[in-house]
């Protein structure tokens, strides 16, 4: 073999001896053409031979490679139409223009051709494939199978001025996987707790011969709802349930609305509230010790949001389902430790950690954002205030603020709190409910992860799916709530002096010196921050006036409008320094004057006019001002209104005092 390859090498091809003759010819013919002649002839011989040859070869290797091209055609069509793979070619708009026998099985022998690959399989079709194109592959049920399906694209027109192409569909099916894949998921350990979250109230309002037959029927309700699950309900407190269970009947509860919610309020077996549930269940933790761990900040968030609802924490995320009833207010320790466990729970699992008050913040919104602040810091957390522009109610604690030297990054702006927020970014909203008071409503569309700490009174407008919604109007001040949640967060946690003096200041202002919605609680809350170092003197300092703001305030008091024998309305001087402050103080001192019922000062501040309501409990201001978009409490409340001027600001306020009194009057009558 070796010496056929060697000697190939050696022996030219025929086309070099017809070039060798050709040059001997010519050479011939120029010594003597006639001797060439016979060489000439020769030469055309052999050109006609070697030319034959070629053309006999070609035609032979044509033959042969038509044949093996047909036997692969042959095997190929065979292999299409024979697959057990589905297999079904379709144009770019879908349509269908052949399939195997496999594919055709898949729809019981239907003719499907010409017709529009989605009329059968819905949600697939070839623009999935080319919007998505680093997906190579598509996951589909077709009646009770599963196919993975794999697309690609042929071109069957490369002329210059043309390109098309057809998408050739692979159907792999993966029925056993899916199974076992949802088996798998519906398997899983969910864990539920299930509070009777009022139960207290209830047991005082029955007879104790009813009480058993209350508590009896509702753990038949509860059974009743868990039976069909194969699942252990176990109680473990008086008013708690433990309920573990497969996961697949959570979608069930979820399909129904948690339907049980609405069954326990039809108990009625003497009685005189109704019976409400909370529930809290984690899901998809890595343990079942974690997932209990969910489903107890889960119920956790469930009472801090007011009861009578369902909170499923899966993961990182939470949804919320139910709490269509009002809210039983009540003031409990119980509340401000479950308030302050939620509230730790949020902290712990968000990067960074937001608050702001409302705009033109107060002591109040200050105080309380000051001990949140300190949560947070706590928690080892990246936290800040956002507040764009100091105002003379708040510029003394400002001052000492940055006098300290410990608070140089505290405060930021919208803009740069923008730059900040994310996704997972906590914001916890103090001293307001209403989204359009807050000092940058646009962080609440950045985050889904807010956190409403306040103490006025709900209206129609407030903040949407708020996670923890700690709202008790009862309370004297959004500072009186957040001093008590401190108490809980840690035993360790510490103020310092500044941040409890502000919590102090804010409950001194919002109570005018402990005599308005001063409580028990109120008290407790004052001494609590007395021990964390409260400087009385130093409140005391925050709050005196200069000689020129008490001479304001008193011509305040002096050019008052007296309505209806018992309420006052007045209107600071234009261009009034410190005017917002000024109000405040005038409204209370009109308090003082006796037989006066309610105060109302209106001020002027780069064009909008700011009202400060006051009352002693007999006329409701909250209800008065909101008639003109504003709110707050029964005694304390304000309102801001644009694009209009003092004297006509305070027509309007005049008419909403009358219509309310008119109200009020007809309802004494009937």
């Amino acid at each position: 073999m070796n010496n056929k390859k060697f000697s190939g090498i050696l022996i030219p091809r025929a086309s070099f001896y017809i070039w060798i003759i050709f040059l001997l010819v010519v050479v011939i013919a120029i010594l003597n053409w006639k001797v060439a002649i016979p060489g000439i002839a020769l030469m055309a011989i052999l050109l006609y031979h070697y030319f034959i040859s070629n053309y006999r070869r070609q035609r032979e290797i044509t033959k042969y490679i038509e044949y093996l091209t047909l036997n692969i055609d042959s095997a190929t069509k065979d292999t299409l139409l024979n697959s057990p793979l589905p297999l079904v070619v379709v144009e770019l708009d879908g349509t269908i223009i052949w399939y195997n026998s496999s594919f055709r099985n898949i729809f019981d022998g239907e003719n499907i051709l010409e017709k529009t690959l989605s009329a059968f399989i819905p949600g697939l079709n070839p623009d999935s494939f080319v919007k998505e194109p680093a997906r190579i592959s598509r996951q589909v049920c077709i009646k009770d199978r599963c196919y993975n399906v794999i697309g690609n694209f042929v071109k069957t027109d490369s002329k210059a001025d043309t390109e098309s192409y057809i998408l050739l569909l692979y159907f792999i099916e993966n029925t056993e996987f899916v199974n076992l894949k949802k088996k798998y998921y519906e398997e899983k350990v969910a864990v539920g707790i299930i509070v009777l979250d009022n139960y207290d109230d209830l047991m005082q309002s029955m007879e104790d011969p009813v009480k058993p037959k209350v508590l009896a029927e509702i753990d038949t309700k509860l059974v009743q709802w868990t039976g069909n699950t194969g699942g252990i309900l176990k109680r473990y407190e008086r008013d708690k349930y433990l309920f573990i269970f497969e996961y697949k009947y959570l979608k069930e509860f979820e399909e129904k609305k948690f339907e049980i919610l609405d069954s326990v309020k039809e108990i009625n077996i003497g009685n005189k509230i109704p019976v409400t549930l909370s529930i809290g269940f984690g899901i998809n933790g890595s343990s079942l010790a974690e997932n209990f761990r969910f489903a107890a900040a889960s119920i956790d968030i469930a009472l801090g949001r007011g009861g009578d609802q369902v909170v499923v924490k899966n993961g990182d995320s939470f949804s919320f389902y139910g709490g269509k009833t009002r809210e039983l207010e009540k003031r409990t320790r119980v509340k401000a430790r479950v308030i302050a466990y939620a509230l730790r729970e949020l902290i712990d699992q968000s990067p960074n950690v937001m608050i702001m008050g409302h705009e033109h913040g107060d002591v109040d919104s200050l105080g309380a954002a000051l001990g949140v602040y300190r949560i947070a810091k706590s928690r080892d957390k990246d936290v800040h205030i956002v507040l764009n522009r100091s105002n003379p109610t708040i510029n003394n604690i400002i001052n000492r603020l940055n006098e300290s030297g410990e608070y140089e990054d505290l405060f930021i702006t919208t803009n740069e709190a923008i730059a900040r927020i994310n996704e997972k970014t906590l914001l916890v909203v103090v001293d307001t409910f209403k989204p359009s008071f807050t000092e940058a409503p646009e962080l609440l569309e950045r985050t889904k992860q807010v956190v409403v700490i306040d103490h006025h009174r709900k209206g129609a407008e407030f903040i949407q799916d708020a996670v923890l919604v700690y709202q008790e109007t009862y309370a004297s001040s959004t500072c009186e709530l957040v001093t008590e949640v401190l108490q809980y967060v840690d035993d360790k946690l510490r103020l310092k002096p500044l941040e409890a003096e502000a919590l102090f200041a804010g409950i001194v202002v919002d109570t005018k010196n402990f005599t308005f919605k001063t409580g028990v609680r109120t008290f407790e809350a004052a001494s609590y921050l007395r021990r964390q170092g409260v400087d009385t003197v130093a409140i005391r300092q925050l709050f005196q006036n200069d000689l020129e703001t008490y001479l304001t305030m008193s011509g305040v008091v002096r050019e008052a409008e007296i309505m209806r024998d018992n309420i006052a309305v007045s209107v600071c001087p234009p261009n009034t320094k410190n005017a917002q402050l000024i109000a405040a103080k005038a409204a209370d001192e009109l308090l003082n004057l006796a037989g006066i019922a309610a105060a109302f000062v209106l001020c002027s501040v780069n064009g909008e006019v700011f009202i400060s309501g006051r009352s002693l409990g007999e006329i409701n201001v909250q209800m008065i001002l909101e008639k003109l978009g504003g709110g707050g409490h029964l005694s304390v409340a304000g309102a801001q209104l644009q694009g209009i001027s003092l004297e006509d600001a305070r027509e309007r306020l005049k008419y909403v005092i009358i219509e309310y009194m008119d109200e009020v009057n007809n309802n004494d009558r009937q």
